[in-house]
């Protein structure tokens, strides 16, 4: 079969109906899955920095407040316009006093340092210092020029002069600075409040190392990272970010994905109202594909399981719908040349297969029309020539399809038409057949089907039977002599010929016909005195009367004659009896009973003498058997007389014949079986070469071998291809063909009527098995 044959097909179109479903939904469902779990990690980054936001700037505010709250004090207001020196201890222990409390753990300062720049002295935890003795005067001045009054700035530990600041060991302090007094726009002072980056840093520690946190200010400057390297350092030298990226930064709050050299991050910002610093977190792309790398291997082996079981499902089913179609086509393939059978796929073999049918089906009801016509025309030919039981007619006319039509008809009438001579015309006889054939179809043209049966031709005679509906006598006899001068006419018109036709006498059954019949040709025969071309009904004659016509039962005596050939004897004492029934039963004469038996034992010995049989072997006696059957009137000894004269004798001889005589001829017949079974040979040509009747031949045989001719011939043949079929390679046409089938699927409906099993079944089952 085609490679690409039906269940290929049903198992791809069903693992595609499966796969792209199950494939698209695992892609989905990875994607909303990852999408799911980033959004889930952003939310997460979003709330982290909201939190880590909010507790940096608990600290800031709460040391903004505290300062401002000192600043405003009137302890800072005595200091600030105080020339301050050894004598003010009070208010110096006082301050420092105040100092302590903003030092405490939560504020994370690790100093305070008041520089009153119009007394020129300067307060930390290390004491009272005069400006001109402290290391660090000038830079720290220099912070009086700040624009702000209070400002958070990012400073190296190294330039702020705080030994306590210093020793944390952080590289960078975070400096609240704020310049005194805060609302008198002419400053005397700074207040400087120190928190180290490093305790700032410990409170943006991350749990994963694929998550970083930092602060900017709104320069993108690090001001806090774990990294102290990095501190002070703009976002771009760090490599996090882009340049063209930085404008992500003009929000409040969002976040972005970057790709640097560094690699790949998701970066979440929120940007503080308090000193304007950005708190960004970089999470590494890694940490999102990591978890939707185990949900997208999860989703893989998952849709591999589904898939797995739907092609298993596919294949399963598409096996069992395709179960059908693969025993159609075993059907048909067998009856299929191999070579057509491998070059079409399924589609095509049915469709010439169906083709097949329909020719042979149009092929069969033509033969069965043509010789549906024929068997009609036998039949009828037989009723007008009396051959058929009267009692059978009614049924066989019902079964040929006349009964409606004749049912219909009140009468009815038999014509019969002759050509009345060649002479003087264009014809000769060879052409008489054709002419005859011409002449019944232009009655079938003239005569309407519903008034008539089929026209029929034996014995040179054309013959139709026509009936009308009605009783009354003129409008029968107008109308019928309308039809017969339409007949002439046309035959003379068309073939030049000059016809004659008889015409029965009006009757109402068909089983009348054979007389009816016997009634036209005796009207035929006036032509003798009235010439060519004429019609004469048989009315004209015997002063319209239906003539006494002498029926004898002939097809009972040819049945008796078989039987006794046969030496059957059961059946031929049967018939006789039935013969003598059907004689002796009639209302007749007596010599028409003398006239029947003496005709049936004239018949019976012409059989004898035509079979080679002596009149001394059925006969011993000097005295004649007509005269001995002449003085029999009693019916009973009629039939004792013919059964121990006659049919005993007879049924001795064929049967002593018949025991030397069939075995021979039964062997005869099945030589020639077996040796011609692969020719085609019918019982005809057997009883031809044997010089035997065929019905004989069959009788014979039949008796031996308890098989008709056919059965046993067919029997052979079946032999001889399962023999074939185990034994050799022979295609399954030429087996057909050898075997004298028209067609391979003949043989195969026959052999598997036979065998129960198609021809490659019964070679692939037993065919292993020889081998």
């Amino acid at each position: 079969m085609n490679k690409q044959s039906l269940l290929t097909k049903l198992i791809l179109f069903g693992c595609v109906l499966c796969i792209v479903p199950v494939l698209l939904l695992g892609m989905l469902s990875y994607m909303e899955s990852s999408s799911s779990i980033q959004h889930q990690v952003n939310q997460s980054n979003t709330l982290i920095m909201k939190q880590m936001k909010g507790n940096i700037e608990q600290v800031l505010k709460t040391l903004d407040y505290t300062l401002n709250h000192m600043a405003d004090s009137t302890l800072m207001q005595d200091a600030l316009f105080r020339q301050m020196d050894y004598n003010d201890f009070q208010l110096y222990n006082s301050l420092r006093r105040e100092f302590g409390h903003i030092q405490s753990f939560d504020m994370k300062v690790t100093d305070v340092l008041l520089l009153n720049a119009a007394d020129k002295w300067l307060i930390n935890n290390n004491g009272l210092y005069e400006l001109n003795k402290f290391k660090e005067t000038e830079h720290l001045l220099s912070f009086m020029n700040l624009p702000n009054n209070s400002s958070w700035i990012l400073h190296e530990n190294s330039n702020l002069g705080s030994p306590d600041t210093q020793s944390n060991k952080c590289s960078h302090t975070v400096i609240l600075v704020k310049k005194l007094p805060l609302l008198l726009s002419d400053k005397r002072g700074i207040l400087f409040a120190p928190i180290p980056v490093c305790s700032l840093a410990s409170m943006m520690e991350s749990d994963s190392t694929a998550r970083h946190f930092m602060i900017m200010d709104q320069n993108h400057t690090i001001m806090v990272h774990p990294d102290e390297t990095l501190i002070g350092k703009s976002i771009m030298e760090t490599g996090y970010i882009n340049e063209n990226e930085l404008t992500h930064f003009a929000n409040n709050s969002e976040q972005f994905e970057t790709n640097t050299t560094t690699g790949s991050y998701s970066v979440t910002y929120v940007k503080s109202d308090l000193n304007n610093w950005i708190y960004v977190s970089f999470t590494e792309m890694s940490q999102f594909t990591k978890e939707s790398r185990a949900i997208g291997w999860f989703t893989l082996y998952a849709c591999l399981l589904i898939l797995a079981v739907c092609v298993i499902f596919v294949w399963y089913g598409s096996r069992n719908m395709y179960n059908p179609m693969r025993r159609i086509l075993q059907a048909i393939s067998e009856g299929l040349p191999e070579w057509d059978a491998v070059k079409r796929n399924e589609f095509q073999v049915i469709q010439e297969h169906i083709q097949q049918l329909f020719a042979s089906n149009s092929n069969l009801k033509v033969e069965i029309n043509r010789h549906s016509q024929q068997v009609r025309s036998f039949f009828l030919i037989n009723m007008y020539q009396d051959n058929v039981v009267k009692t059978e007619i009614e049924d066989r006319l019902r079964a040929y399809g006349y009964a409606e039509l004749i049912d219909g008809w009140d009468q009815m009438i038999v014509l019969t038409l002759q050509i009345d001579s060649l002479e003087e015309t264009r014809f000769t006889a060879n052409d008489l057949d054709l002419l005859m054939f011409a002449i019944n179809n232009i009655v079938e043209e003239i005569v309407p089907a519903e008034n008539r049966l089929t026209p029929v031709i034996f014995d040179q005679t054309q013959v139709t039977l026509i009936g009308f509906k009605g009783s009354q006598t003129g409008s029968f006899k107008d109308r019928v002599y309308q039809f017969t001068e339409s007949i002439q006419q046309n035959i003379r018109t068309y073939l030049g010929l000059s016809i004659s036709i008889g015409l029965s006498l009006p009757f109402d059954s068909a089983s009348k016909s054979a007389r009816a019949y016997r009634e036209g040709l005796e009207a035929l025969m006036q032509r003798l005195k009235l010439g060519q071309g004429i019609v004469v009904p048989y009315e004209n004659l015997n002063s319209g009367k239906h003539t006494l016509i002498y029926t004898y039962p002939k097809q009972l005596e040819n049945e008796l004659i078989e039987s006794i050939k046969l030496a059957d004897e059961d059946k031929s004492y049967a018939l006789l009896k039935q013969w003598l029934v059907q004689v002796l039963g009639k209302d007749q004469t007596p010599q028409l009973y003398q006239i029947s038996l003496i005709r049936l034992l004239n018949d019976l010995m012409i059989v004898s003498q035509e079979s080679g049989i002596a009149l001394v072997q059925i006969h011993h006696e000097g005295r004649s058997m007509h005269e001995e059957l002449l003085q029999l009137y009693i019916s009973g000894e009629i039939e004792s007389w013919f059964r121990t004269r006659i049919l005993q004798p007879m049924l001795q001889v064929f049967r002593d014949r018949g025991d030397s005589q069939y075995h021979n001829l039964s062997e005869q017949i099945i030589s020639m079986i077996h040796s011609e079974y692969d020719t085609e040979l019918t019982l005809d040509e057997c009883a031809l070469r044997l010089h035997y009747n065929a019905f004989y031949l069959s009788s014979v045989f039949k008796k031996e071998t308890d098989m008709t001719f056919s059965d046993y011939l067919l029997m052979y043949r079946f032999q001889m291809a399962r023999k074939w079929l185990i034994e050799t390679d022979m295609p399954i046409k030429d087996i057909a063909q050898k075997l004298q089938y028209n067609n391979p699927q003949n043989f195969i409906r026959s052999f598997r009527k036979q065998e129960e099993m198609t021809p490659g079944q019964y070679r692939s089952k037993y065919g292993n098995i020889k081998g």
